[in-house]
């Protein structure tokens, strides 16, 4: 595992190096072994995620998804719009249940950070979307599609939430997608809980980096 102190950024290059003698293919998001020194300077792993997606030529397709309850606390949607613009900020799609609740402050979040949003709906038509999805996608095969979003994202931030976050954090666990917990989400094992947005933002640019 690369060490986050040991992380060196070679922009002129375009090359993302770790301390043990490793570069970050960015296509196959793998590290392998290099004879090539490692130039550049250290980075923090939001700076190499920033960089992956923006300027590697080889960004990461698929989404974050963020999950949570639909009558959210104070708190709750203030770490819902902070995850929803950090992760667009570092140019990350994001995907949710696309309703309301933390789904819907996750997405404009997302929206006033000029990102994009994947709301996969469990509905039959898209006029169901909160307003501030980009990307609304109806199913209509209603809770089944909490499966679906576990699936689909590379990682999941869980915001408080009852049964229904819970039964995708339990999905997203079976297909070995890291699971990060903020403001009440449920407790599981295998769930990773971070005190903010922005060490959930730490943890998911860790899993998108392999690191």
């Amino acid at each position: 595992m690369a060490s986050d102190l040991q992380l060196r950024l070679d922009s002129g290059n375009g090359r993302l190096h770790d301390g043990h003698g490793r570069i970050f293919d960015p296509a196959a998001r793998r590290w392998t072994r290099t004879a090539l020194a490692a130039w550049g300077e250290p980075v923090p792993p939001r700076r190499a995620l920033d960089w992956l997606q923006r300027d590697s030529g080889t960004p990461l397709r698929a989404p974050v998804a963020v999950i949570g309850t639909r009558t959210p606390t104070a708190a709750q949607v203030a770490a819902a719009v902070a995850m929803g613009r950090l992760l667009a900020e570092h140019k990350v799609t994001v995907l949710c249940g696309g309703r309301s609740g933390v789904m819907e402050e996750v997405c404009r979040g997302v929206a006033e950070a000029g990102g994009l949003s994947i709301g996969l709906l469990p509905d039959d038509e898209p006029e169901a979307a909160n307003p501030y999805v980009t990307v609304p996608l109806a199913t209509g095969i209603g809770v089944a599609r909490n499966a679906l979003i576990a699936r689909a994202a590379c990682c999941l931030v869980a915001i408080g939430g009852g049964y229904g976050t819970l039964s995708e954090i339990a999905f997203a666990l079976q297909f070995k997608r890291p699971v990060f917990l903020l403001e009440g989400a449920p407790a599981v094992d295998g769930g990773r809980v971070c005190s903010d947005a922005e060490a959930a933002l730490d943890a998911v640019a860790r899993v998108i980096l392999a690191l």
